[in-house]
């Protein structure tokens, strides 16, 4: 057996520009920071305006609905970015902070384990070291390694969780719970934040169920690490049939790299209408599921190949 090597990559050969590069992949790319930090991630906003600075990222954690703020950096930790994470965690009341870098100094990781023991169970703070690496000729690949995380976290999660969490948390939580109870077999946990989703018959491709507070509705997106390219290329393939057979326009796609498919603006607060929203939302989604299908069985190709020769024709 051979075996290769590991070997640091500069970080400016995966992300040239910090604003531009890094934190556009990181925001498509929040469940790498999941799985280090145990949060549940999702995207709540970027370049967030805080006191005429502008915070990297703002998520929130799935398990109790919490704001977490994400500051990144390309070079090593600074005392300018200590003092505008606290400037950020007190403008936008987050519980939770991830602060990203190239190396840590000993100061900037005595900071933030001071901040873990001295603030109340309920506040996070964690030093996570950015790296590339790559094995002879292979594709470079970041690594995310956390240096500073608090013991407690995981303890006073559930005493907030317990508490009581947000009125949009629990606004979530019992719709996806009313859900569940309607289709059991659709596999929907109760947990869920604003959308779901389900692996599709394509490998690269996802289908995603959203809540929303004036509607619900679907849409298509890629797979975690899948070029924004190549899905735009993918999405190609279903064009056809989501016209013939839904009369449905993706149009172009969002900023993030999704595909709205169908929505139901709808009063969502309103729980009468629930059952209805439950309802558009299994059969819309298992409707759209057959395209995958039938697209892994040749269908949208023969689909798309026959709309090209028509265009050819006309």
């Amino acid at each position: 057996m051979q075996l290769g090597r590991l070997q640091s990559v500069d970080l400016r050969k995966a992300w040239p520009h910090e604003a531009k590069d890094f934190t556009p992949w990181l925001a498509e790319n929040l469940d790498a920071l999941s799985e280090v930090t145990e949060l549940r991630l999702r995207l709540e906003d970027t370049e967030v305006d805080v006191e005429g600075f502008s915070a990297d990222l703002m998520a929130r954690d799935s398990l109790d609905d919490s704001l977490v703020l994400i500051e990144n950096q390309l070079e090593g930790s600074d005392h300018t970015h200590l003092g505008q994470i606290m400037t950020y965690l007190a403008g936008l009341d987050a519980s939770a902070v991830i602060w990203i870098a190239r190396e840590f100094h000993g100061a900037h990781l005595s900071a933030i384990r001071w901040l873990n023991s001295h603030t109340p169970d309920t506040y996070a703070f964690f030093a996570v070291r950015v790296k590339v690496v790559r094995i002879a000729d292979s594709p470079i690949a970041p690594v995310f390694e956390v240096l500073e995380r608090p013991s407690s976290w995981e303890r006073g999660l559930r005493n907030a969780a317990a508490q009581g969490m947000s009125e949009i948390g629990r606004f979530r939580r019992d719709f996806w719970t009313a859900y569940a109870e309607r289709y059991p077999d659709d596999g929907i946990s109760p947990t869920a934040a604003s959308s779901v989703w389900y692996e599709t018959s394509d490998p690269e491709m996802l289908l995603s169920l959203y809540l929303a507070q004036g509607s619900v509705g679907i849409f298509m997106r890629g797979m975690r690490g899948v070029d924004p390219e190549r899905v735009a290329d993918r999405v190609d393939r279903y064009k056809g049939m989501l016209q013939d057979r839904f009369d449905i326009d993706l149009g172009e796609r969002t900023s993030w790299g999704t595909y709205r498919i169908s929505d139901l603006q709808i009063d969502s607060r309103d729980r009468e209408n629930w059952p209805r929203m439950i309802d558009w939302l299994h059969e819309a989604a298992h409707k759209f599921l057959t395209i995958f299908e039938d697209s892994a069985n040749g269908a949208a190709d023969r689909f798309s190949r026959n709309s090209e020769g028509e265009k050819d024709a006309s």
